[in-house]
């Protein structure tokens, strides 16, 4: 379990640099928006290539996140349902949908896109756009995407059952409704406790 969890460990550095790094390509992206704007509107000109730059670069930082966004668990969940049961129950329906449900379709996405770039690249596809962009670049970041996600899913596994046995503790806690409203009831009545002492002792005696 030990060289699981080395490895889990590698694997969250990696996608944590590469997912906190592609946030600047949001940037990149909106310069080049604002720059395509300005020509357009002063110079009357415009490209196709500029255009398509600016969902590269915005598809290059949504791809290149998502394993991050997986590590750091704040992907979409239906927080209704998983938050009402305990952290114990939680853990396994992480698990049971981690490698039921994303792992053979991250494997599936991932054995169809292989083919698709390697087409793609060996073919030389551009954008049907006059004067647009080559097209291999955006499938590869997709695949890459995939492929990154691929690997923190597996991290993400390791590290459930790693918690689950009390190896390590949970990365991300997360406090179930139940678990909420039992922490405010003791908040309040030791709160209410604090109150009544404090009036005990400043009542003047008699």
């Amino acid at each position: 379990m030990n060289a699981l969890l080395g490895l889990s460990r590698g694997i969250d550095r990696v996608n944590t640099f590469i997912g906190q790094a592609v946030t600047w390509l949001i940037l990149v992206a909106v310069l080049v928006s604002a720059g395509n704007a300005v020509v357009r509107k002063v110079m009357n000109t415009s490209s196709n290539a500029w255009l398509e730059l600016q969902w590269y670069l915005f598809g290059a930082a949504f791809l290149g996140a998502a394993a991050y966004t997986l590590k750091e668990n704040e992907h979409i969940r239906i927080d209704i349902i998983y938050g009402i049961w305990r952290r114990r129950r939680q853990h396994w329906i992480d698990l049971i949908g981690h490698v039921l449900f994303l792992m053979p379709f991250i494997t599936l996405m991932i054995w169809l896109l292989i083919p698709w770039v390697m087409r793609s690249y060996h073919s030389g596809e551009v954008s049907t756009n006059a004067g647009g962009l080559v097209l291999w670049p955006a499938k590869a970041m997709l695949l890459a995407g995939f492929i990154m996600l691929f690997f923190q899913g597996i991290s993400e596994i390791v590290k459930k059952i790693a918690v689950m046995r009390g190896i390590i503790p949970d990365p991300n806690p997360f406090v179930s409704a139940h678990e909420a409203a039992a922490l405010e009831g003791e908040a309040m009545a030791r709160d209410m406790e604090a109150a009544l002492d404090d009036d005990t002792k400043t009542e003047p005696r008699k």
